[in-house]
C-alpha cells in the first residue's frame, strides 16, 4: 500500500518534529514537507500535492484557517487536519465552513491521533458526540448559516442515515445498523454530501445539529 503524504505546518521546530517522529512510526504515512507558515503551507500544497496537511491554527502573517481556506480554493482534493491546544468552537466552526476535514488536539494521546487519521483518510472518520454538542451550541447562538437546503429535500433514508453520523457512527456501523452494504453506505454520504453542497463528515453533522436530525439537539432543547 502506498503510503500517505502528509504535509506538516507548523510555526515551532519542536512541534512539527514531534509529529514527524509520530508519522515515521506509521508505515501508513510518509512526511511529504514541513512548513512554519501559512503562506508556506499553500505554497507546497502546490508543490508537493500531499494527502493530508496537518495545519496548526494559530501562525505568523497567515493563520492555518487562511491558509485552509486558499489551500482548499485552490486544491479541493487535499484533506486538512486542524492542530490546536484547545477545542475552541469558534475556531472549530471556521474551519469546517473553510473546508477542513477534523481537528486533533496536540495533547491527545498518540495512539488516538493515528487512529483518527487512518479513519479520515479511509472515509470513515466518526465525528465525536463532543464535536457534534460544540456545534450545536455555537448554532443555538444564531450563528448557523442564512442559507442551505431545508432538509425536506431528504428521503427518509437518507434522514436516517444523516442521524447515524451524526451520532459518531463509522460507515460499518452503519450498514450494520441499517442492514445495508458498506459500499452502499458510502455511496449513500456522497450522495447526500452533493445534494447538500457539503464538503465532509463534520460539516454534514452541522448540518444535522442545525436541521434537528440527531437526538442531541432535541435534549438539548428538553433542558
Amino acid at each position: 500500500m502506498t503510503p500517505y503524504r502528509v504535509l506538516i505546518a507548523d510555526d515551532h521546530p519542536l512541534a512539527r518534529q514531534a509529529i514527524r517522529s509520530l508519522l515515521d512510526e506509521d508505515p501508513q504515512f510518509e512526511t511529504a514537507g514541513e512548513a512554519s507558515r501559512g503562506e508556506e503551507a499553500v505554497q507546497l500544497c502546490g508543490n508537493l500535492q500531499p494527502d493530508l496537511v496537518l495545519m496548526d491554527i494559530h501562525m505568523p502573517d497567515m493563520s492555518g484557517l487562511e491558509a485552509t481556506r486558499r489551500i482548499k480554493q485552490l486544491y479541493p482534493h487535499i484533506r486538512i487536519v486542524m492542530l490546536t491546544v484547545s477545542d475552541h468552537v469558534g475556531d472549530l466552526f471556521t474551519a469546517i465552513q473553510f473546508g477542513a476535514q477534523g481537528y486533533l488536539l496536540k495533547n491527545m494521546d498518540p495512539d488516538d491521533w493515528m487512529h483518527y487519521l487512518r479513519a479520515l483518510l479511509d472515509d470513515d472518520t466518526a465525528v465525536s458526540r463532543q464535536m457534534a454538542d460544540k456545534l450545536f451550541q455555537h448554532f443555538r447562538r444564531g450563528d448557523a448559516p442564512a442559507a442551505e437546503p431545508d432538509s425536506g429535500v431528504l428521503t427518509p433514508r437518507e434522514r436516517e442515515l444523516i442521524a447515524c453520523v451524526a451520532s459518531g457512527d463509522t460507515n460499518k456501523q452503519i450498514a450494520e445498523r441499517l442492514v445495508i452494504a458498506e459500499n452502499t453506505v458510502k455511496n449513500h454520504i456522497k450522495n447526500i454530501l452533493d445534494k447538500l453542497k457539503l464538503e465532509n463528515r463534520v460539516q454534514l453533522t452541522a448540518y444535522a445539529v442545525r436541521q434537528g436530525l440527531t437526538q442531541i439537539g432535541q435534549k438539548r432543547e428538553e433542558k
